[in-house]
């Protein structure tokens, strides 16, 4: 059996942007087997020495060079974890030069600002929209006047995480409704819905997935069964097109690119935290 080949991804921050970066450059490689670990707030020489062994005895196991992606900023400890012999990417090093010499300034090799606290007016936004989508979560709270955006569809369509994804990286305040049996009996919107069809963003499923992930959550229910799935979904497809929604299928497409998608619709040019 091959060995999966070891990867990590070390940070003097977080290691979230190592880890985004890494796991983006591995999928290119599809067919090679990752087995990856993130190491973070490696900020003192020790921390780094420790990295740099756990990386090593991570090679001799597998027989495998491990990978390393790297977004700590100091040099020192960049030069200890280089001396676990695995390969590093550096994911700052091909871009300091050429904004060095840009800019005409030298960078100021701070740890941990991608995502630490720098912004307090940015992180309320956050919070403030978080909350609002766990308060206004399938249909808990129908006051949507503040509302960005509202997702709309069956049960376990995908709309809960991409409300929480749009509020927690974007700030958006995004509400959900999930269509219920009464709601699809018809091809016209809710009633609570009418006032607010600006905001709507339709979301569908293939029903065989669908079943899959209803049977997770109740197993052996009428709600989980084939047949419940495909009426719902057929139903509520329906629904989007009569009434015009612009709609997407989450079947085969990730959360950002949910989030991304619905963006790009409404047009909202909020940036990423």
């Amino acid at each position: 059996m091959n060995q999966p080949r070891p990867v990590f991804f070390i940070s003097d921050g977080t290691g979230i942007t190592a880890e985004t970066i890494g796991h983006s450059l591995l999928t290119q490689f599809a067919g090679v087997d990752f087995d990856t670990t993130r190491i973070a707030f490696v900020d003192t020489a020790d921390k780094a020495r420790a990295a740099a062994e756990q990386i090593a005895a991570a090679g001799l196991r597998s027989g495998l060079r491990p990978i390393v992606v790297n977004s700590a900023v100091d040099a020192e400890l960049i030069a200890l974890l280089g001396e676990s012999g695995g390969l590093m990417l550096d994911v700052f090093a091909p871009f300091i030069l050429p904004l060095e010499q840009e800019l005409g300034m030298k960078r100021q090799a701070r740890a941990g600002q991608a995502h630490g606290l720098v912004d307090f007016a940015a992180y309320e936004s956050r919070i403030n929209a978080t909350n609002y989508a766990l308060t206004h979560d399938d249909g808990v709270d129908l006051d949507y006047d503040e509302a960005d955006l509202i997702l709309v569809g069956v049960s376990r369509s995908g709309k809960t995480p991409t409300c929480l994804y749009l509020a927690l990286h974007y700030g958006v305040k995004a509400a959900n409704y999930p269509l219920t049996d009464d709601d699809l009996e018809s091809e016209e919107l809710p009633k609570r819905l009418k006032a607010h069809k600006r905001k709507l963003f339709g979301l569908t499923i293939d029903p065989v997935r669908l079943q899959q992930i209803r049977n997770e959550r109740k197993p052996n229910s009428r709600y989980a069964t084939i047949e419940q799935c495909r009426k719902e979904v057929a139903r509520a497809e329906a629904l989007f097109r009569a009434v015009g929604l612009p709609s997407l299928s989450t079947t085969h497409t990730s959360i950002e690119e949910i989030a991304s998608k619905v963006l790009a619709q409404f047009g909202i040019k909020k940036h990423m935290f």
